[in-house]
């Protein structure tokens, strides 16, 4: 089982919510983290055997996970599969984490037919390292999208697929805002899983392109939640928090979840966390 950052940091589990005293106390028990010690846990990843610093060299671990994986899960459920293809797959599908899936592009980039892009990414998913999230929708919100987004359980394994060689290349790559919405995403759908509880999470896109990152529904309210890298949330970043308001569920108070180091709020609706507190 991936550990969340809380649980790495020896902090009680509890399900990711908005309830302001659970931020406030978990901040006085984490130390403050900033986007660079954020993009360094990212590029270490959660797993157990890396967390607990009984392996150091990231590149082995992970290139000798990645071929355990292949030559014991995927040949148990495949057959004789395609080491170095699979591998493959698994590296254009790292690429496209935290966007709308697109099995034809993935199936095309590594020279596969259809079927078997989307059979290798049910392997993924009952393996558990990847999930969705499926788009919401209801009667009264009509035009929204169709596909679910694809994110990774581990950010470590990402960075090691895409090539990337550090937490300082990471931070200031093309994939750093991929990354950062991979790592919220996961850190708060494992915080529902590691506690017995079905993830309640969702995502907002319709076609006139308005987004929310997460919405969680729970209580009979929807929770939207955005996602950024900055550590100077506004106000404008929550825009699309009002699409909500046409459905028939209430909308209920968001968050901004970005690198700021310090809990606070922009007003009483919308609270402003730390990912490093998640």
């Amino acid at each position: 089982m991936l550990l969340t950052q809380a649980e790495a940091l020896g902090i009680t589990p509890a399900p990711f919510s908005l309830d302001i005293n659970l931020w406030k106390t978990r901040e006085k028990a984490a130390p403050p983290a900033d986007v660079t010690k954020l993009f360094e846990r990212m590029f270490r990843g959660a797993m157990p055997g890396i967390l607990s610093e009984k392996y150091d060299n990231l590149p082995v671990f992970y290139s000798s996970y990645i071929q355990t994986y292949i030559e014991r899960d995927v040949r148990r459920l495949l057959g004789n599969v395609d080491a170095l293809q699979y591998a493959s797959f698994m590296r254009a599908t790292a690429a496209r984490c935290s966007q709308m899936l697109n099995v034809a592009s993935i199936a095309e980039d590594v020279g596969i037919r259809l079927d078997k892009a989307k059979q290798w990414l049910s392997i993924l998913e009952k393996s558990g390292i990847i999930f969705y999230l499926h788009p919401y929708s209801n009667n009264q919100l009509k035009r929204t999208v169709k596909a679910p987004k694809l994110y990774f359980h581990d950010c470590g394994l990402v960075a090691h697929l895409t090539r990337w060689t550090s937490a300082k290349t990471l931070e200031a790559g093309a994939m750093s805002g991929a990354f950062m919405e991979n790592f919220v995403v996961s850190e708060i759908y494992k915080s529902y899983l590691n506690t017995g509880v079905e993830p309640p999470l969702y995502y907002y896109r319709d076609r006139n392109a308005k987004e929310i990152d997460i919405v969680i529904e729970t209580d009979g309210k929807l929770h939207p939640i955005e996602i950024k890298k900055t550590a100077t949330p506004t106000r404008s970043m929550t825009r699309s928090f009002g699409v909500l308001d046409k459905g028939s569920i209430p909308r209920g108070r968001g968050a901004i979840v970005c690198a700021v180091e310090k809990f606070s709020a922009l007003d009483s609706d919308t609270l402003v966390i730390p990912a490093g507190l998640i």
